[in-house]
């Protein structure tokens, strides 16, 4: 069973929650997607079982010694990656054009590592996540990767998918395949614009949908919005998490929210995990009925 907390915008608390729900269900599978800046580590400490290099992409390389400096491969790149024979990685698309056109054949492509795997034993179930190299773009294929080492130590057990932020190739990567979807908006007019881009994206994958708002008493009118939507669009709504002060406190001491006993959003975001628990158990016994 997977399931992937994803948000139409940034800052919305998507990870604050994804955390909460890993927490309130222990030994669950952890995996870190939102590759271009992972922090689910941060709240882990435990023994790295796995590390190995991702390549997503292919750069130039120059061989020196075929090279006679023609300048064919600098005229023909449309990046501005070449200049007197050397190669600016940075530039670089991996297009292959000046490959092609080298007369010397001292260019050639070659895979590049643009990340590291890293899969992590932690005290409450493993940890997959990745880290990118400088300068380098997430990417769908890193992040099926991610999913697929993380499937392989889960097994059926329950598995909770911190997704990123907005509707590009990262999210969808996230929610393919995913068994449910936990999308966390919060009551402004940017979250409900998000909010409806982001449902009609799980509604193309084909996805069970859940919908928690977060700060959700800082503006009352529009929180009620958004349950309107859901109800609408027969979006499973959750529950409201109230703005609470010792959400920032959890932050900054790096201790999941479930752990503040006197926390308004501790017991907000159980009571959503208790019905999104009901919602996914019914699920599970009409598909076995059905069998």
């Amino acid at each position: 069973m997977q399931l992937t907390v994803i948000s139409g915008k940034g800052g919305t608390g998507k990870t604050t929650i994804a955390v909460a729900l890993a927490e309130l269900e222990k030994n669950t599978g952890k995996v870190d997607c939102d590759v271009d800046a992972p922090n689910l580590y941060l709240y882990y400490d435990g023994r790295d079982m796995l590390r190995e290099e991702f390549s997503g992409g292919m750069k130039v390389s120059v061989d020196t010694s075929l090279c006679t400096e023609c300048g064919l491969c600098q005229s023909i790149c449309q990046f501005e990656a070449i200049h007197d024979g050397k190669v600016n990685t940075l530039y670089c698309e991996g297009c292959g054009a000046c490959v092609l056109i080298c007369p010397s054949k001292a260019l050639s492509l070659v895979e590049e590592k643009t990340a590291e795997v890293i899969l992590t034993d932690t005290s409450s179930g493993v940890l997959t996540q990745a880290r990118m190299e400088i300068g380098s773009e997430g990417s769908g294929k890193l992040i099926t990767v991610l999913r697929k080492k993380a499937q392989g130590y889960a097994g059926d057990d329950l598995m909770i998918i911190d997704g990123s932020p907005g509707i590009g190739c990262p999210v969808i990567a996230s929610i393919t395949a995913t068994d449910t979807v936990l999308i966390v908006t919060e009551p402004t007019q940017s979250g409900v614009e998000d909010l409806q881009r982001i449902v009609l994206l799980c509604q193309q994958f084909g996805v069970k949908t859940f919908v928690c708002t977060n700060k959700a008493d800082i503006n009352e009118e529009i929180a009620r919005q958004i349950e309107n939507y859901c109800l609408t669009n027969g979006l499973c709504f959750v529950g409201r998490i109230p703005y609470d002060d010792t959400v920032l406190q959890s932050i900054n001491e790096l201790i999941p929210i479930i752990y503040y006993s006197g926390s308004k959003a501790n017991q907000a975001i159980r009571e959503a995990w208790k019905r999104i628990k009901r919602q996914l158990f019914v699920s599970e016994n009409k598909e076995e009925r059905k069998q």
